[in-house]
């Protein structure tokens, strides 16, 4: 794993160090341990999850710079893109955010187990987190929760103005773009560009959408989660 790794950051030009290293091989050797019994990813082995996890996620920090800022993870699930980025970049300021407690439970343990004391693991629904959560981040991710025009709903209301939501899309990006128009204009953000990456030593090109927050969100969203699916923006 850690030959994957050191030859994928640097095919990426994103800089990982050896403790940076050896944080992702803790983290796969609890992932796999916990996956056993939970269900956590579909993705399993060394191989696959520093490819299709690690680098795929740390592969934002070539797309926009995560230095120092305060970052929301929105249905992190098993700590993707969320803890990938912050192993590879120490300075964020990570929360994340998931609606089922085990997964929570599993973010906080892997935190410990990796010695980061200045992450917050919230189990919460993204349309009912905490209030002051509400325009209090640089920078919402998510990857692999919902289409896009959902996700903005989702995301962009923790997201302060100048700041941005980036969401990791594959070949249909375009579509969910064309899609997620309404929103954007209804939410007050505008896509700014969208980055194209390939996952080191594989054909499998993915997409950042990067989405400026460019004035405040109305306070009427959220909707409620039966209201978002039943009729998205």
């Amino acid at each position: 794993m850690e030959e994957i790794l050191r030859k994928g950051f640097s095919q990426l030009g994103v800089r990982a160090d050896e403790k940076a290293i050896e944080r992702y091989k803790t983290y796969f050797e609890y992932l796999e341990q916990r996956n056993a019994v939970m269900n956590l990813t579909a993705i399993s082995g060394e191989e696959d999850v520093a490819r299709l996890h690690f680098l795929d996620c740390a592969a934002l920090l070539s797309a926009y710079d995560f230095t120092g800022k305060k970052v929301i993870d929105v249905g992190s699930g098993a700590g993707f893109p969320g803890l990938a980025l912050k192993i590879a970049e120490p300075s964020i300021e990570l929360t994340m955010l998931d609606s089922l407690n085990k997964r929570i439970d599993f973010l906080s343990e892997t935190c410990e187990k990796l010695g980061f004391t200045d992450t917050v693991c919230i189990h919460a629904r993204a349309e009912e987190a905490p209030s002051d959560y509400r325009a209090a981040f640089d920078i919402a991710t998510s990857r692999a929760v919902a289409r896009l025009n959902t996700l903005c709903e989702l995301c962009l209301p923790f997201v302060k103005v100048g700041g941005a939501f980036i969401s990791m899309k594959g070949p249909d990006w375009v579509q969910e773009l064309s899609e997620a128009e309404n929103a954007l204009h209804l939410l007050g953000a505008e896509h700014e560009k969208t980055v194209e990456y390939k996952i080191p030593d594989t054909d499998i090109a993915h997409y950042a959408l990067i989405i400026r927050k460019t004035k405040p969100t109305h306070p009427k969203y959220p909707r409620k989660w039966a209201q978002i699916k039943k009729s998205p923006l």
